[in-house]
């Protein structure tokens, strides 16, 4: 079985234990945090190597670092191979800034887009207008309704009824 499929077996159960689950994501959370921390800090430079190879480096269990290359894979400029990955397959964690900061926002991750390694990357206004962008986009607006009476958005000067509206 692939390592993803017993990640998301694992971190997903509908049978485990609530607590065990808890304390699980909790302990993921705050490991996710630090390998953050660090990849922040050289963000210009993609981290390659191994799956069990980065599991070292950064000092976090196999399943661990299976649940961070999920995480980041959509904010990657070229994404890992994660549905089949095993131990040995090569992984590179060369990430696009700004992908990776909207994805932290839209995914509710406070303690990651606001770990204070941003800082040094994007100004506060560069990060608002990031976070902006992404509330934005998931933002769904409604036009305006027409109404039979009033003036045609087409521009012809014609009540809508009279003009474009007449075929609706």
């Amino acid at each position: 079985m692939a390592l993803l499929q017993q990640w998301r077996d694992m971190a997903y159960s509908e049978t485990a234990n609530k607590g065990d689950l808890q304390r699980l994501w909790s302990a993921y959370f705050q490991k996710e945090k630090e390998i953050y921390a660090q990849l922040l800090k050289t963000p210009d430079k993609a981290v390659k190597g191994t799956v069990k190879e980065l599991a070292d480096k950064y000092e976090v269990d196999l399943m661990t670092m299976v649940g961070f290359l999920d995480g980041i894979n959509d904010s990657l400029k070229k994404a890992n191979p994660i549905e089949e990955m095993e131990e040995d397959t090569k992984v590179s964690l060369g990430f696009d800034k700004e992908l990776l900061y909207k994805n932290m926002v839209a995914a509710g991750a406070d303690w990651l887009y606001n770990l204070e390694e941003w800082n040094e990357i994007f100004d506060e206004d560069k990060r608002k207008a990031l976070y902006r962008e992404q509330k934005e986009s998931t933002t769904v607006r409604k036009d305006k309704k027409i109404y039979p009476n009033d003036p045609c958005p087409c521009g012809s000067g014609k009540k809508y009824k009279k003009c474009c509206g007449k075929n609706a």
